[in-house]
C-alpha cells in the first residue's frame, strides 16, 4: 500500500525539513503552498533540494474576510495568525480526498512562534481545523500525542524530531545535513507583521477599501490621505514608477513631470475633484527635481482617457502635506 502525505510549503526552512523527514521514510509527499496576497515567499524555494512536486493553491479571496473581524484576534501587527492556520489546515482537509492523500505534514516548531506556536495555540489550530490526529508536525512530534500516521505504522515516531523554541541551530544543522541549501530566511515572510506595511493596511480597513487590487497598491511607494474618499501613491524610484502605470485601473489618475524633470510618478484613487487634482500634483512636483524653482509643471491623465494634461503648480515644503502621509 502506497501511502501519500500532503506537506504545507511555506518557502521556510522548517517546512522543507519536515516534508524531507517524512519523505526520508518511504511516504510519498506533495508539497502544498497557500498563496496569500501577504506572503512575499515563493512556496517553491527549495522544494528542488527535498525532491518533491508543490502545487500552489489560491486562498487570496478567502483571506480577507479574516482581517474584519479575525475570530482569535492579531498578533503584534494585523497578523490573524491563528485564523490563517486554521483556514489553511481545513483547505489541507479538503484536499485529502481530492488528492488520494492519507495524512497533513507541517513545519511548526513548539515554542517557535509566540503567538500561533505555543502549546494551546497548535491545540486549538489542530482541532479547529477538524485535522485532529490526521495531522503530524515532525519537528515537534515527540512532545505531542501520536498522530494516525504513527499509529498505523506509516511513519516510525523514533524517526521523529523534539525540536523546541526559537533557537534554530538544530534545524540548519538538519539542513546541512541533508543538503538543503535553498530556503527563505525565518524572518519577514508576511508583510502583515510589517508596521508600515500594517499601518496602511489598517487604514484602507478604516474607510472600507479592502480588496486585491488596493492591496497590491500598499506594496510600494508613499502613500497620502488626501480626503476619506481619494489617497494618492507616489514612486519612490523608476521600478515603482513603472509599476503605479502598470497598476493604474480605470478612474485613476497618474501624475508625472515633464519630460526635462527627473521626478516620480504618482497615482491618484478614489473620488477626485479639481482641488484634490492640483493637491496630488503639488505633491508630485515636491519629490521632483525642482532645482530651485518654485512652480513645476505637472502632467496629469485620467485612465483610461489618453489625453494628457498640464499645468504649473506649486513646490509645497514637504512639511506642508506630511500629516497626510500614512
Amino acid at each position: 500500500m502506497r501511502i501519500k502525505a500532503l506537506a504545507l510549503i511555506s518557502g521556510g526552512l522548517d517546512s522543507l525539513l519536515a516534508a524531507r523527514l517524512i519523505k526520508n521514510q518511504g511516504v510519498e509527499v506533495v508539497g502544498i503552498h497557500f498563496k496569500i496576497p501577504f506572503c512575499k515567499r515563493d512556496g517553491r524555494s527549495g522544494c528542488s533540494d527535498i525532491g518533491i512536486e508543490v502545487l500552489q493553491i489560491d486562498l487570496e479571496n478567502d483571506f480577507l474576510p479574516l482581517l474584519k473581524n479575525p475570530r482569535y484576534g492579531f498578533g503584534s501587527r494585523l497578523n490573524p495568525c491563528i485564523d490563517c492556520k486554521i483556514l489553511m489546515f481545513s483547505r489541507a482537509k479538503h484536499l485529502l480526498s481530492e488528492l488520494s492523500a492519507d495524512f497533513i505534514v507541517t513545519g511548526e516548531v513548539l515554542g517557535q512562534r509566540p503567538m500561533s506556536q505555543n502549546r494551546q495555540s497548535l491545540e486549538l489550530i489542530r482541532q479547529r481545523s477538524g485535522l485532529d490526529d490526521l495531522l503530524l508536525r515532525p519537528l515537534s512530534a515527540q512532545f505531542f500525542s501520536p498522530s494516525l500516521a504513527e499509529k498505523m505504522g506509516w511513519v516510525s515516531r523514533d524517526k521523529l524530531l523534539g525540536f523546541n523554541g526559537r533557537i534554530r541551530t538544530p534545524q540548519i544543522r538538519m539542513a546541512d545535513k541533508l543538503g538543503i541549501s535553498k530556503y527563505e530566511t525565518p524572518a519577514g515572510g508576511c508583510l502583515l507583521t510589517d508596521p508600515c506595511f500594517s499601518r496602511r493596511l489598517a487604514e484602507l480597513l478604516k474607510y472600507d477599501e479592502l480588496n486585491l487590487h488596493d492591496i497590491e497598491l500598499l506594496k510600494i511607494g508613499r502613500h497620502f490621505r488626501l480626503d476619506k474618499k481619494a489617497r494618492l501613491v507616489v514612486g519612490r524610484n523608476e521600478s515603482e514608477n513603472n509599476l503605479l502605470m502598470q497598476m493604474a485601473a480605470p478612474g485613476d489618475y497618474l501624475f508625472f513631470p515633464n519630460e526635462e524633470t527627473a521626478g516620480p510618478t504618482s497615482l491618484s484613487r478614489g473620488v477626485m475633484d479639481g482641488s484634490l487634482i492640483r493637491l496630488s500634483s503639488q505633491i508630485t512636483a515636491s519629490y521632483s527635481d525642482t532645482a530651485g524653482l518654485e512652480r513645476l509643471e505637472i502632467s496629469y491623465r485620467n485612465i483610461p482617457d489618453s489625453m494628457v494634461w498640464a499645468h504649473k503648480v506649486d513646490c509645497l515644503p514637504k512639511s506642508g502635506f506630511t500629516h497626510l502621509l500614512i
